[in-house]
């Protein structure tokens, strides 16, 4: 089984394919075709840079390709007062007597350094379907486990920040 992806998800991968293909990939064949007319390839830098970055382009397409072909789609719909995902939390840290925010997002836009924690982390799982004011356990192993309490939710779309072009 592939990435688990929600309908924005997949829009946006469709929409970079679609810019590789009709946008990147002919101005890197220009580039090339104008490098080749260049003359001796052997130490034409331009022409190197140019197919280095076509295969570099088709390769990403490829991928993002091969990503949606294998993906699961899945709904990021939940109750009005559960925790779902492209929801924000405040998260209380008992153990830290800390809270921290975080948006909880699908594995593949999942970075921890921008507040966006994946729904298949242990925290990310644990927060799923509850509400404000439970006490949560997180399992990370069988023998460890920590608590945290959520002490906010916000159930808006996605802000500017959270939108991701390229992932």
């Amino acid at each position: 089984m592939g990435e688990q992806l929600t309908e924005g998800d997949v829009k946006r991968i469709t929409d970079e394919i679609n810019h590789r293909k009709l946008v990147e990939r002919p101005q890197i064949l220009k580039e090339l075709k104008a490098a080749r007319a260049q003359g001796d390839l052997s130490e034409n830098f331009e022409y190197y840079a140019a197919k280095r970055a076509n295969n570099q382009n088709n390769s990403r397409i490829r991928y993002l390709e091969k990503m949606l072909r294998f993906a699961e789609v899945i709904s990021d719909e939940s109750k009005d007062d559960e925790v779902g995902l492209n929801n924000t939390v405040d998260v209380y840290f008992e153990d830290d007597d800390c809270t921290e925010t975080y948006r909880i997002v699908t594995s593949i836009r999942g970075n921890s350094l921008k507040g966006l924690i994946s729904n298949e982390s242990p925290l990310g799982k644990a927060l799923l379907k509850h509400k404000v004011g439970d006490r949560v356990e997180v399992k990370v192993s069988p023998e460890v486990s920590y608590y945290v309490k959520i002490t906010r939710l916000d159930k808006t779309g996605e802000s500017e920040d959270d939108k991701i072009k390229q992932f």
